[in-house]
């Protein structure tokens, strides 16, 4: 039985391609072997410098192929790698340190400047350019004696998320949530290794937890899209096309912008075979653009919060949909059960909404240095009183419908009580985004002046509130329109692409605290 990620790379494509290319960045590329040697160099220094097991240490590095291999390197020392957003403001990413105390935080020597003013001592810093010197001697048995020491529910990473103090929370992930996952990926969404995976995610997302595990285990070549590229959708797609991607697993919003600059048509990318896409709602109208341009392209929606290991359902979109109906998140991933549970801990019966909760081994161990937060969102299954079972409580309102799907609604917290109705947000921005030259659309519940706000970016027409509200009025109850309407040229993102909520909510109450 596998109990560590490694077994991946050693099992899998290190022995069976050991010369293909297992990295691109930019004008640099790395084998399967040249990539195990530096992971096992940064192992032995690691060691070296810190001979302790299953603790935090930190890569403070800007998304590269250097990154891949600090986390490959604590992962050899048996230690759990923790990735930092290097463009983060500089009190974010002083609290994540703070609240992790890694024991030592791998940079580079130019990096280093920008957490020097953190006051982190000299001997906590391991630079990055060390791991390529060649006379650094490698004891592979004694590396694979130690990790004799990790079992497959010892944390493999921490991923910081954000958290309501200010202060991130860390996602404690282990090797065994990681492996179920990745096996059924193998099984069930026929990724074979085949794959030139465009990588647009940061490496502290969830995403690259995917894209990297595919690579080790299945020989698929990981190709670094330039962080610049995001923001440049034709430059993107330019990019896809000559590096003949054919697998991407992207955020959504990215993916609209594409849609929304009509550059589908602009581009050939004929070679893409797989298209993932996670963490938000795909507006149907866009990715309905997606399937008629890339018709032999199989489309999967991912689902799951950071909590479970990736992602916990699936749909792999295999009818026609129309642009205004909503997408399944679908069904379970196997060994991960869905529970919808209403507002007095009962299961929930088709068609009646309730929010998911999930059990498994996909659960995280819960939140770094945070008992009080762990105990709130993981907790026992109120639907068993036989035995201790630990669930996480999403907080994410969801229905089956007649077909057996999972519909996702919205979030308990995107729920609100207007003028003493019960209204779901989601559900107006999905028709915000049906309506003609809206090109996205955010939301938002002003309970200061008690408003339904709609922030909104076109493209490029002139969509006015009230031609907004005149559309609206043929679907929902007045009850149920804006009252408040904010275009913008374009819409907050957060660092792994989504649209900022939590700042556009931000900015509504600091203009009613004026």
């Amino acid at each position: 039985m596998q109990i560590n990620i490694l077994e991946y790379l050693e099992n899998g494509a290190l022995k069976r391609y050991p010369d293909k290319t297992a990295i691109i960045d930019g004008d640099c590329a790395y084998t399967f072997s040249e990539l195990e040697s530096l992971a096992k160099r940064c192992a032995t220094l690691l060691i070296r410098r810190a001979d302790v097991v299953t603790q935090p240490i930190a890569v403070f590095l800007p998304k590269c192929a250097a990154t891949i291999f600090a986390d490959l390197g604590i992962a050899y020392s048996g230690n759990i790698y923790t990735n930092l957003d290097v463009k983060s403001p500089p009190k974010r990413i002083k609290n994540i340190i703070d609240n992790i105390q890694p024991i030592l935080i791998i940079t580079s020597r130019e990096q280093a400047k920008t957490i020097e003013p953190f006051g982190i001592a000299a001997e906590k810093l391991f630079f990055v350019e060390d791991v390529h010197d060649e006379s650094i001697q490698i004891d592979s048995t004694a590396l694979w004696r130690r990790l004799d020491r990790v079992i497959d529910t010892d944390p493999l990473c921490i991923i910081n998320t954000s958290g309501s103090t200010g202060t991130p929370k860390g996602v404690v992930l282990n090797h065994r949530g990681t492996i179920d996952f990745m096996d059924w990926c193998f099984d069930r969404l026929g990724i074979d290794g085949t794959e030139r995976i465009g990588s647009i995610s940061p490496f502290y997302f969830d995403i690259f937890t995917l894209e990297l595990n595919l690579c080790l285990a299945k020989g698929a070549a990981l190709v670094i899209i330039p962080d610049q590229l995001a923001v440049f959708p034709a430059k993107l797609m330019e990019f896809l096309a000559t590096q003949t991607i054919n697998f991407i697993f992207w955020v959504p919003s990215i993916m609209v912008n594409i849609s929304n600059q009509g550059l589908l048509e602009k581009y050939d990318l004929g070679a893409m075979k797989k298209v993932f896409f996670a963490g938000e709602v795909f507006p149907m109208k866009h990715l309905n653009r997606w399937r008629r341009a890339l018709p032999s392209a199989a489309f999967v929606n991912l689902y799951g919060p950071i909590e479970i290991t990736v992602d916990c359902t699936y749909y792999i979109l295999d009818r026609e949909f129309d642009d205004d109906e909503p997408l399944p998140i679908g069904f379970p991933s196997r060994n991960t059960d869905i529970l919808i549970i209403n507002d007095q801990n009962q299961s929930c019966k088709e068609g009646q909404h309730g929010e998911l909760c999930v059990r498994g081994s996909s659960l995280a161990a819960g939140y770094w240095n945070d008992p009080e937060k762990t105990a709130k969102a993981f907790v026992q299954n109120p639907l068993n009183t036989h035995y201790p079972e630990v669930i996480y409580r999403t907080g994410d309102l969801v229905y089956t419908n007649e077909r057996g799907e999972i519909m996702f609604t919205g979030r308990k917290d995107f729920q609100i009580k207007h003028m003493g109705y019960r209204i779901e947000l989601p559900e107006i921005e999905h028709q915000v985004l049906c309506i003609d030259g809206i090109a996205n659309a955010c939301v938002i519940y002003n309970m200061e002046k008690k408003e339904i706000t709609l922030f909104y970016e076109t493209n490029g027409r002139d969509v006015t509130p009230v031609a907004i509200r005149k559309k609206l009025a043929e679907i929902f109850p007045k009850y149920m329109w804006p009252t408040a309407f904010h275009q913008m040229a374009e819409l907050p993102r957060n660092p792994n692409g989504k649209i900022d909520r939590n700042g556009l909510q931000q900015s509504l109450e600091s203009d009613g605290s004026q």
